[in-house]
């Protein structure tokens, strides 16, 4: 703490350009102020002033020391912040970005907000890879893999992506019981929004051998859109067993080929590891983990 304490004590002597007036602010003589100067010249054997009877004026090293003296003191008052923060009321805009499909999220953000109504939520529904940290989002949701060493992140849930069909369209085209048997079948396809790229079907093949290239009967990038055309018997789709969870309660829509699909999925919440989880970071991490999959 000697270190830190000389550390402002510079940075005012240097925004005063006065030992006397430094001084002042801090409540001791010109003296002390001069001593813990000269001190700190000495334990870093350089010149951090120019003195003279009239005036005092930085040094090149005392200016290159100023920057990150700066930035230091920037980052105490930061930590200490979030610490005196850390007890109080979780409160402020919180930036989240979501999958666009919200359904999900739907009944645990209204829950949230009942219980905690100081936090203000301003939310993006987007399927996009953002930047966390540029776009300065303070936490984001996302499904897979997660890659990015910059970010610290929290398991929220697993889900399955399944295939499903009405009722009717199985009776009339058929049910499939191997990846093969589709390429005879009418398949829902999701293009994702930010690469143009097609969802891959989790399929089990033999190994070494290639999926399949099924039938592009529709592609889209609307979940809605595919559950609604999968209702009216208008083919086979994959999706995420959340979207489509009243619809098979309801046996609306059935799951086809079970045992020949790939296990779960995992989804996230991510925020950047340089920033301490502030507490309405933290609450509404913890309420998502509690009440999305529940």
């Amino acid at each position: 703490m000697d270190s830190l304490s000389g550390i402002g004590v510079f940075v005012l002597v240097a925004d005063t350009r006065s030992f006397a007036e430094a001084g002042r602010t801090l409540g001791v003589s010109p003296s002390a102020v001069g001593k813990s100067v000269a001190r700190m010249e000495a334990h870093l054997k350089v010149r951090l002033f120019h003195r003279s009877t009239r005036h005092i004026a930085l040094t090149p090293e005392g200016e290159k020391f100023l920057e990150r003296c700066r930035r230091i003191l920037c980052e105490v008052e930061a930590a200490e912040l979030e610490l005196s923060e850390a007890a109080g009321t979780p409160s402020g805009r919180l930036r989240v970005s979501l999958p666009r499909y919200s359904r999900l999220f739907e009944p645990a953000i209204a829950t949230f907000m009942k219980q905690y109504p100081q936090v203000r939520l301003d939310l993006d529904f987007t399927d996009r890879m953002v930047d966390v940290i540029g776009e300065g989002y303070d936490v984001v949701v996302r499904s897979g893999e997660m890659q990015d060493s910059g970010l610290k992140r929290r398991r929220l849930g697993q889900f399955r992506r399944i295939l499903a069909a009405s009722p009717d369209y199985l009776a009339q085209q058929g049910t499939p019981r191997r990846a093969s048997d589709l390429l005879r079948h009418c398949c829902l396809h999701y293009r994702y929004p930010s690469t143009g790229k097609l969802e891959q079907w989790p399929l089990k093949t033999a190994a070494g051998a290639p999926a399949p290239e099924l039938p592009l009967t529709l592609v889209c990038n609307s979940v809605e859109t595919r559950i609604f055309l999968a209702l009216g018997g208008l083919g086979i789709v994959c999706l995420p067993d959340f979207t489509i969870k009243e619809e098979l309660a309801s046996g609306r829509l059935v799951t086809v080929m079970d045992e020949r699909t790939r296990g779960n999925a995992t989804m996230w919440a991510l925020w950047p590891a340089s920033r301490h989880p502030s507490p309405k970071l933290r609450v509404f991490v913890d309420h998502l983990a509690r009440h999305m999959f529940a």
